[in-house]
């Protein structure tokens, strides 16, 4: 008999093939005398549509809302429905004794396998592959320690509850908002509450008003201190006060009232998980969090270079301590070779901020492989985002950072000032990194803000040589970057570390927020949407609870009947709230620009080829490009080329200088420039040399049509 092993992806199946031998090729499998290995293409398997239960779902209307089945059936989906058959065939073979799920080991991978063993009827033995990296080695080591089946059982309910749930809810709350509003408005239980951030932050800019302040610096000779007030803010909003300060200190002496030295130890920050690996590489490489997770991926999948990507755990686990030498090997050249080797003569110090079993959950964090690297291999994109996680493991190994922090506080004329400094004594896990990639860094104030300090003493005289008044403006709260939105994500517990990412990408796709730069703003469209979608879903909470039970229920400490009990009541209360409502919704993106077919005004709609002009009747579909279109026309005043637009009569070019306008009548003869030329040069000998180019042309025209 042979084993029948269904993997994720074709090209993780044909690595797995390679590895256990299954060399003969077929066009949905792999075969080898003892393993078949297929593979899935993510999900061949769904929940069913609205309309698969009732043909009348299939038009949405908001009389039939709420749509709660009593069970949850599933479909095979049409645009994989070719390789789902090719597994359902595998699978009913009568040499199949056994089944490896090798999906990526987490929630969704076990989903997707579970229910297309589920739509295949499959009721043999089956084991499960559970590796973090896509090694030869580690290949071999998880088919050597398969676990049962059974061991994942309670993480298929999590996962089958997570996507009842969102169905249950997402779907009836998009087409009851769709219905009511008569626009495709989406609602969800993470996507819903993440707007709801950017749209709070977005309140409280508007509801900000700026104000000027001063802030008074006093040049004492070898340093400056700053001049603070009893409640510690050194900012001066009071223009006679700055005045009266600056006469009252300039040229008085004073002295040194209080001097404390404090040596500060900075660890070496976590290991990376997947949400803290893309806050840095959007702070520092300014990628989203969609290609950290597609290039992220590539690195895993293709390279081999780094371990299981959509982890939440920043430890190591203890049964990976002997390979951390390995792995700093196989690392240790070029850029890297200077910082990893002497960390190989000596045993690694493995300390609970490194190695802790207690805080690593389904995987550990992302770390390097023991794959050999070859960086010439990697794009650009690769081998900046490898950069960021193997400086980021060899700072695992280097002592702290420790530096003196003084503080200095002065008396001059009965006002306080301050200064602050540092003096670095030991980098530490700093060496790792170059000092452009630690700019920003969070745990780092101290090291940023201060400057060197000479050497001081307490009850020291100082003078002061002159003030500086520094101008500045208070700044409204910073709307969100990618990282910052992460962070709150993270924060609420809003999706997986797998999911976020996706969340942000159907935000912008749905036209709710749109990227400008680094910074995140709401659309109109969003701007309105939060205001429509029922309130329970708008706050971070709701979803946090869900995930909480989901959690309860892949540990066994939950139940999915309660759960999903809950989810149909709260369903069915959600569309209750949009159907009362009162409010009313205005397209964001109406163009000036008419449908040619039934002329209805286009909605403009951004997408990643550029601006499309969209009929909003269902009943047309019309849509066109909405860049703009230069014709060869030229305008007879500016004599510039004319934009080419489309209206109810036809199409028509304007000027886009001096609005001049001028109908295109398609049934004209034109003559392109060279039959032009070719026309004058042929005429021009038969008439009298004194004639004019329209003279000419005229006549030539004339010739033509005869």
């Amino acid at each position: 008999m042979k084993t029948l092993v269904l993997a994720e992806k074709p090209s993780v199946a044909r690595e797995i093939a390679r590895v256990m031998g299954s060399r003969e090729k077929h066009k949905s499998h792999f075969e080898g005398s003892k393993y078949v290995v297929t593979w899935a293409l993510g999900h061949l398997v769904g929940l069913a549509e609205p309309e698969d239960y009732d043909k009348k779902f299939a038009n949405w209307s908001l009389e039939d809302l709420p749509i709660l089945p009593d069970k949850m059936k599933l479909k095979v989906l049409k645009e994989t429905n070719h390789q789902y058959k090719a597994v359902q065939q595998l699978m009913r073979r009568q040499d199949i004794g056994e089944l490896i799920i090798a999906t990526d080991a987490a929630r969704e991978g076990e989903l997707l396998a579970r229910w297309i063993m589920d739509m295949a009827k499959w009721s043999k033995p089956f084991k499960r592959l559970w590796i973090s990296s896509q090694t030869d080695k580690a290949i071999k080591e998880g088919f050597a320690s398969l676990k049962p089946g059974s061991q994942f059982e309670r993480l298929y309910q999590s996962a089958r509850c997570r996507a009842e749930a969102d169905w249950m809810v997402g779907l009836n709350v998009t087409r009851a908002l769709t219905c009511k509003f008569g626009s495709p408005l989406s609602a969800g239980r993470v996507q819903t509450p993440s707007l709801g951030m950017i749209m709070q932050r977005e309140n409280e800019i508007l509801k900000f008003r700026s104000e000027e302040y001063s802030i008074l610096r006093a040049d004492l000779g070898n340093f400056e201190a700053t001049w603070r007030g009893s409640n510690g803010d050194s900012r001066i909003f009071e223009n006679d006060k700055v005045q009266d300060l600056q006469n009252k200190l300039s040229g008085r002496t004073g002295k040194i009232i209080k001097l404390k030295k404090t040596e500060k130890h900075v660890p070496h920050p976590l290991a990376y998980d997947l949400t803290e690996l893309q806050r840095d590489a959007n702070r520092m490489l300014g990628f989203s969090a969609k290609q950290t997770s597609n290039v992220l991926q590539r690195l895993y999948e293709q390279h081999k270079l780094v371990t299981y990507p959509r982890t939440d755990s920043r430890y190591l686990s203890s049964d990976m301590a002997d390979t951390l030498k390995e792995r700093l090997t196989s690392v240790a050249i070029g850029p890297y070779a200077a910082i990893a080797r002497p960390l190989l003569r000596k045993p690694l110090p493995l300390s609970k901020r490194i190695v802790d079993d207690s805080k690593v959950t389904d995987h550990h964090a992302i770390i390097p492989t023991e794959q050999t690297v070859l960086l010439n291999a990697l794009s650009s994109e690769e081998r900046r985002l490898y950069d960021l996680i193997v400086r980021r493991f060899i700072s695992l190994f280097y002592p702290p950072a420790r530096y003196d922090n003084v503080a200095v506080e002065l008396d001059v004329a009965g006002e306080t000032l301050h200064a602050k400094g540092i003096t670095m004594k030991e980098s530490g896990w700093r060496a790792a990194y170059d000092e452009s990639l630690l700019d920003g860094d969070e745990d780092d104030d101290d090291l940023e803000s201060g400057a060197s300090l000479p050497e001081l003493k307490e009850g020291e005289t100082v003078t002061v040589k002159r003030c500086i008044i520094q101008s500045g403006r208070t700044q409204p709260p910073k709307r969100y970057t990618e990282a910052a939105l992460l962070t709150q994500m993270e924060k609420h517990g809003l999706g997986t570390p797998a999911t976020r990412a996706d969340i942000i990408e159907k935000l912008v796709n749905s036209d709710t927020i749109e990227r400008q730069g680094n910074l995140l703003h709401p659309t109109g469209k969003g701007k309105q949407l939060i205001e429509l979608a029922p309130a329970d879903l708008r706050s971070p909470d709701l979803t946090a609870r869900w995930e909480a039970e989901l959690e309860r229920i892949a540990r066994g400490q939950g139940k999915p009947g309660p759960f999903l009990g809950g989810i149909r009541d709260m369903a069915q209360s959600l569309v209750k709230g949009v159907k009362n409502s009162e409010a009313s919704y205005k397209p964001h993106n109406v163009s000036n620009s008419h449908c040619p077919d039934c002329g209805t005004r286009l909605l403009e709609k951004k997408t990643k080829r550029g601006l499309l002009l969209i009929c909003p009747n269902e009943d047309c579909g019309y849509k066109r490009s909405g860049e703009k279109r230069l014709s060869n026309r030229r305008c007879p005043q500016c004599h510039k080329k004319m934009e080419l637009k489309e209206g109810k009569a036809g199409l028509y070019v304007q000027c886009l200088s001096c609005g001049i306008t001028e109908v295109m009548n398609k049934d004209s003869k034109h003559i392109n420039k060279r039959e032009q030329q070719k026309l004058v040069k042929q005429y021009a000998k038969q008439e009298p040399a004194g004639n004019n180019l329209g003279d000419l042309l005229k006549a030539a025209m004339e010739k033509k049509n005869q």
